[in-house]
């Protein structure tokens, strides 16, 4: 089962690079609340942020940069500028990452996920929206950081470190033969 962890995690981790382009090519910028917009496949770009990390620790670091070219591709052939703004903005903003992931990886799971998502999705948003040809304004910022740090980096870390916790209070039992 663990074997398939890595593969499992680079395939959601382009699928989600890719889905996030798709949506935001087909529907561009949506509101979020608040007075604040997003792109469309914000969320789906959160989620590559926290699966970067899984690829990282299943595969290592090199198959991050493979998994940016998979969703590249797959993106170029709905729309080449989203792709290349993409693959900029993805590039910069993994590098950020891998600059706080790394270093806090061994402080904790959820204190690296949380401090290196911060960082990355800082980094992508301003550099997708100027490449993409999007308005950078509080409204946009701001909900491009609401879609990636609230909705899909804090709920999805939560949820983790609940079912953690839980499983570890529960008494497992042995089964006796």
């Amino acid at each position: 089962m663990h074997r398939l962890a890595g593969p499992a995690a680079l395939t959601a981790y382009a699928g989600t690079i890719t889905a996030a382009n798709w949506l935001t090519a087909h529907y561009g910028m949506v509101p979020v609340g608040l007075g604040l917009v997003t792109t469309a496949g914000t969320f789906a770009a959160g989620a590559a942020l926290l699966l970067r990390d899984t690829v990282q620790d299943t595969l290592g670091r090199g198959w991050v940069v493979a998994g940016i070219t998979a969703g590249a591709a797959l993106t170029a052939i709905t729309s080449p500028v989203l792709a290349l703004a993409s693959t900029a903005a993805f590039l910069a903003a993994e590098l950020a990452d891998m600059a706080v992931y790394t270093p806090l990886r061994n402080r904790g799971w959820a204190r690296a996920v949380l401090a290196s998502n911060t960082a990355g999705a800082v980094v992508d948003t301003l550099l997708f929206l100027l490449l993409a040809g999007f308005p950078i304004t509080t409204a946009t910022v701001g909900g491009q950081l609401v879609g990636k740090l609230a909705w899909a980096t804090v709920l999805p870390v939560l949820a983790v470190v609940t079912v953690r916790r839980w499983r570890r209070a529960v008494p497992r039992h042995t089964v006796r033969a």
